[in-house]
Formats: C-alpha cells, sequence, structure tokens
C-alpha cells in the first residue's frame, strides 16, 4: 500500500514539473525573451542605433503600413518604390584611345561662382576645360564674395589630394601657382557661356603663345552641353561623381546624420528652399506679411549682381516660379499619401521667418528633423559658420534617402537629382509647382477641399514625374541631369 503511494505522489510530482515547464514556456514566448541568435542580433543593433543618436532623438523604426484605399492615395510601398532604372547604368569609363595628358602649356586659374552645387558644376567644366586646351590645372578657388560670404577654402568643402590623384591620368592638377610664377603677369579672362570645343581650342588656346596664365573670372556654364567629344563628357562625369568628393569630415558627419535618420525608418530628403536668398532673389511673397515681403525686396535692391529688382510675386507664383513654401509643401506631401508618421529630414538652411512659418508643416509632419536636431552643437561647430560646409552635409543626406523631394528646381535639386540617378535612379518627386497652386488656391477659396478629391488630383499630376525617360532630360542651368541621361551612363546589353 505504501508502495502504490510512492509511485502514484512521484507520478504526480512528474505531472506539476511538465505543468510548470509548459507555462514557463508560455510565457517566455509571449514576451519575445531574444534566446535565438537572430534576437540577440537584433539588440545589438539597436544598441548601436542607440549610441548613434542623442538620446532624446532615437526611436525603433517605425513600422510599414499600407493606407487606406478608400481615401485616394497610394499604399505605403508604393510611395517609396523607386523608379525602374531600365538598365541604365554608370559608364564613364575613357575610350580605348583615350590618353594620359601630355605636357601642359600653361596654368588655368579658376575663381568659381555661386552656392556649392553651382561651383561643384563649374569645377567639373574646368577639369574638362583644361584638358581640352593642355592646362595644368591649379585646385580652383571657392566664391567668397557671394550672398553667404563663406570663407571655406576647397579643402575644407572637398578633399583636395583625392581629387589630384582620381584624375591624374586626365589633367594635371597642382595645389599652388609655382613661386616663380605667383606675381607674374596673368591673363584674366571671361569665357564665354556655353562654349564648344572650337572656342577653347582656337581663341582660348591660342593665348598660351602670350601667356603663360590665364585665369578664370567665372566658372558656371562656360562650356556646353552638347556636340562635343564623348570622351570630354565622361571626364566631367568622372569629376563630378568619382573625383570630387567631400572633405574626410564632411563625409564622416554626412554619414552619422544618414544613420541617425535612418533610425526613424525610411525618410524623405526635403530640399525646402524657403530661405531669405531664394525669396528676395525670386521676389515670392506667398504666406509672408507685407513687413516680410518688404524686407526681401530691400535686400533684393540692394543686392548689386541680382539684375531683376522690379517683379511681380502673384505672376511669379502663377507662372511656377516660387518655391513651394512649408505650408504648401505639407498639403502636397498629404495629398500624396505620406502618412504623419512619415520621417522629413530638412534639407535646407535657416527657413525664413522660422517656426512661424514650420508651424503648419510640423504639424502634418512631427518628425521633421534637420542636421540642427539631429547632431550636436560639438558635432556641427566647425562648419556652423560655413554655408558651402553644411550645404554639403545636405547635400549627402539628401543622396543617401529614400525620397527626395525639392520644393524649388534649382541647382541643388538638379544636382541631387542627378547623382541619385547617377547612383541607381533613386525615386525623387519634382512638384509641378505651376499646377499645385492652382489646386492649392481652389483650397484657400473654399471650392476645393483636401481629401479623396484633391489626392486623386495630385497623385495623377506627378505619377510619371519621377519616372523620366532618360532622352527627355534637359538642363539649362547644371550638367548633372543632362549628363547622367546621355553620358554618364548606357545600358547593360552595351557592355555584353
Amino acid at each position: 500500500m505504501q508502495k502504490k503511494k510512492l509511485i502514484a505522489l512521484a507520478a504526480l510530482r512528474k505531472l506539476l514539473t511538465c505543468a510548470i515547464c509548459v507555462i514557463a514556456l508560455v510565457a517566455l514566448f509571449s514576451v519575445h525573451v531574444p534566446i535565438f541568435p537572430s534576437s540577440k542580433k537584433l539588440t545589438t543593433e539597436q544598441s548601436w542605433t542607440q549610441e548613434l543618436a542623442p538620446p532624446h532623438l532615437w526611436k525603433a523604426p517605425l513600422p510599414s503600413r499600407k493606407l487606406d484605399r478608400s481615401t485616394g492615395t497610394l499604399e505605403t510601398d508604393k510611395l517609396w518604390k523607386p523608379p525602374p532604372n531600365r538598365d541604365f547604368v554608370p559608364c564613364v569609363e575613357p575610350s580605348t584611345n583615350y590618353t594620359s595628358p601630355t605636357e601642359s602649356r600653361g596654368y588655368l586659374l579658376v575663381h568659381t561662382n555661386g552656392g556649392l552645387n553651382q561651383m561643384r558644376a563649374g569645377i567639373c567644366d574646368m577639369v574638362a576645360v583644361a584638358r581640352i586646351i593642355n592646362a595644368t590645372l591649379v585646385i580652383p578657388e571657392l566664391d567668397k564674395r557671394s550672398f553667404w560670404k563663406d570663407s571655406s577654402n576647397f579643402s575644407d568643402v572637398f578633399d583636395e589630394d583625392y581629387f589630384i590623384n582620381a584624375l591624374s591620368n586626365d589633367v594635371k592638377i597642382i595645389k599652388k601657382l609655382p613661386k616663380e610664377l605667383a606675381t607674374g603677369t596673368r591673363a584674366v579672362k571671361h569665357f564665354r557661356s556655353w562654349s564648344g570645343m572650337d572656342y577653347y581650342l582656337d581663341e582660348i588656346a591660342s593665348m598660351w603663345e602670350e601667356y603663360e596664365v590665364i585665369r578664370a573670372a567665372k566658372s558656371d556654364s562656360r562650356l556646353a552641353n552638347n556636340n562635343l567629344p564623348l570622351d570630354i563628357q565622361k571626364l566631367r562625369c568622372r569629376a563630378c561623381y568619382e573625383a570630387l568628393r567631400f572633405a574626410p569630415q564632411i563625409e564622416a558627419i554626412g554619414k552619422l546624420l544618414v544613420d541617425r535618420m535612418r533610425s526613424f525608418g525610411p525618410y524623405i530628403a526635403l530640399h525646402l528652399r524657403f530661405e531669405e536668398d531664394m525669396l528676395a532673389f525670386s521676389g515670392c511673397t506667398q504666406d509672408l506679411s507685407p513687413a516680410e515681403a518688404d524686407e526681401l525686396r530691400i535686400i533684393r535692391e540692394n543686392t548689386p549682381y541680382w539684375k531683376e529688382k522690379e517683379i511681380n510675386p502673384v505672376e511669379q507664383r502663377s507662372k511656377g516660379y516660387c518655391p513651394l513654401t512649408p505650408k504648401e509643401v505639407g498639403i502636397f506631401l498629404t495629398a500624396l499619401g505620406y502618412p504623419s508618421s512619415t520621417p522629413i529630414y530638412l534639407a535646407a538652411g535657416k527657413i525664413y521667418g522660422g517656426d512661424s512659418h514650420m508651424a503648419d508643416l510640423r504639424s502634418r509632419f512631427p518628425i521633421l528633423m534637420s542636421k540642427e536636431t539631429l547632431a550636436s552643437v560639438e558635432e556641427l561647430e566647425s562648419f556652423s559658420d560655413h554655408a558651402s560646409q553644411m550645404a554639403a552635409l545636405d547635400y549627402i543626406v539628401s543622396v543617401e534617402s529614400d525620397v527626395f523631394i525639392p520644393s524649388y528646381s534649382g541647382n541643388m535639386a538638379r544636382a541631387v537629382e542627378g547623382h541619385r540617378r547617377f547612383l541607381g535612379h533613386r525615386k525623387t518627386i519634382s512638384p509641378d509647382r505651376k499646377a499645385l497652386v492652382r489646386l492649392i488656391d481652389k483650397l484657400e477659396q473654399g471650392t476645393l477641399k483636401e481629401g479623396k478629391n484633391l489626392s486623386n488630383r495630385v497623385i495623377e499630376l506627378h505619377r510619371r514625374r519621377y519616372v523620366i525617360s532618360h532622352q527627355n532630360l534637359r538642363s539649362s542651368t547644371s550638367i548633372t541631369l543632362d549628363y547622367v541621361s546621355r553620358y554618364c551612363g548606357t545600358f547593360k546589353d552595351i557592355h555584353q
């Protein structure tokens, strides 16, 4: 009898032990304790991401969500999906009969002009010009007299040594003129805009007979986009997308900003040109107070190299010549279907009017970040007083974004879109400003409301504005789009 009791007790203990184990396993899986190697890896990655960003910024990546089809908006995956590359790949290698530079006939000094991206395009042009006229290129001087009054030197913005070495088989480049020529006579020449081979081979190259040094007074738009030898076009591409890297300290902080934006999930880089110089130059006054409009008019009138002084702001906007305002951008993104949880990187300088003009956009998209909010004051300290270096940070984050949206089709918009196309047709949406302002005016007048109707119209307007055929690209102020479409790439089957 005693033996039977002991057997029953042992069986009961085994049963209770099994029950406890089952309960423990259920509890374990219900709280997702990381017991597998993959879970441990995820924990490590999250810890690394947290270290990249200040504690108040870090959030887990946002979940992928689809939008309600009934609203007329696109599904989330379509909002982020890049356009097809149509087997178009980078092709910048020189032809088989391309030779190393021959003995130089003289030295080419270059004074660049404009903002960062205008100077970038000009530098690429001058590399090609130096090749054409068989010159030794002296590292270009950056513009220090423009609107931004930036004192940066070439080596502050770009990787000088890499630039020289990367183009060593194309053009001889030196950092400074030889001492014996530093104070000698030189020809100062305004190269004619959009000039071809004949101009440089005949008119400019003939100057070597009298001068050892030629100084180009301006660099932008000095070389034609068309009817140049293919190897010259490819040289411009190599200079722009391979040789002209940013300085190491800029690249490092730029990568840090990208990583911190990535911690929020896929993100939009918004180039918001609602800045003092742009508004003053263009004469656009939408969403501004009379006092603000008057202040910008005075700035325009007192800037001597801005030739157009009397501008009709209503006419400018109706023709699509004005950058979208922050409020208009918010309406546009909402109509496209981007949810309020979309992370947005603000690629811009100081927004004119500050928070008062950003309130509407921020209320729609609260995860609105910038280099100033992603990085600490100490991290940005060495760049903060230099517009070109700060713009370079925006350029890096914009090129690496999942979607790039410019509020105005200026030099940076074209440069970034071209670079993104060169890297693999990353998605860019260029707002149809002329059509958009008509719709937004109807909202203001009360004849149209936000919702399905507006969304359908905005989506239809922009359905093909980010899938642009390579044959149909044209650019009047920057090399990048035209070059990427016709000279910096080719089709895969041509290689095979």
